[in-house]
């Protein structure tokens, strides 16, 4: 579904990712782990048309993907969840998800797709007319979810989901990643917590500094020697 090769991206004079290249099937989850500034938000940046590559190719579903503006990819099925959750806190819950369907022309199955979302996360069915600045850490990035499931990913970005969350929140996220692919969404997953990402995902990429440094099968690299020492405090 998704073929990234030597991508390089700066910012400014400082050289981010390094003839980056990777794959993501259909129906996969694939993660990045890494330390900070490794290049893993970067990298989703560059996917989702908010950072422009000087160099490298991107194909999504056979397509350019580095020819989209970054409306299109959205509605060409590619949709991130950015760090930090990023809701629209003056806004209720139901305006923050009426927001995720707005590029959306197929608007009689909206309707369906929020019934989804909120059998997904009953807490934002129960609070459809807060106001999303005034809910738990957790509950916004469970709305940060939902409102991008509102767009009908076919590819979906995560970056850092787990960021700040309770360990029990965190279990509960991983699980809803899972529960997404089950309805047929490919996930990118960028992630601190490489235990919780690794236990899930099919095959991952370890970034260093900008660059893909091992990669494999996400079960085989969570017994590396060196990736339990880098990243698993083993």
């Amino acid at each position: 579904m998704l073929r990234i090769e030597n991508l390089n991206v700066y910012y400014g004079v400082i050289h981010a990712l390094h003839d980056l290249s990777l794959e993501v099937g259909a129906g996969e989850i694939v993660t990045l782990i890494g330390s900070n500034g490794a290049g893993k938000s970067t990298t989703l940046l560059a996917l989702s048309g908010l950072l422009q590559p000087q160099s490298g190719a991107v194909q999504f579903d056979g397509k350019n993907l580095l020819a989209m503006p970054a409306h299109t990819r959205v509605t060409s099925g590619l949709v991130q969840v950015p760090e930090g959750r990023r809701v629209f806190s003056s806004l209720s819950v139901a305006e923050n998800l009426a927001l995720g369907a707005y590029a959306r022309r197929d608007k009689a199955d909206v309707q369906k797709d929020l019934d989804d979302v909120y059998a997904l996360f009953p807490r934002l069915s129960e609070r459809k007319s807060q106001a999303a600045g005034t809910m738990s850490g957790g509950e916004q990035q469970m709305l940060a979810v939902g409102r991008a499931m509102m767009s009908r990913p076919r590819l979906l970005l995560l970056d850092e989901p787990s960021l700040g969350l309770a360990p029990l929140l965190v279990r509960e996220i991983f699980n809803v990643v899972k529960r997404i692919r089950e309805r047929g969404v490919t996930v990118l997953l960028v992630e601190q917590n490489a235990h919780m990402s690794l236990a899930i995902a099919d095959r991952a990429y370890v970034l260093e500094t900008g660059r893909i440094v091992m990669s494999g099968v996400a079960k085989d690299l969570a017994r590396d020697a060196r990736v339990k020492e880098a990243y698993l405090g083993a």
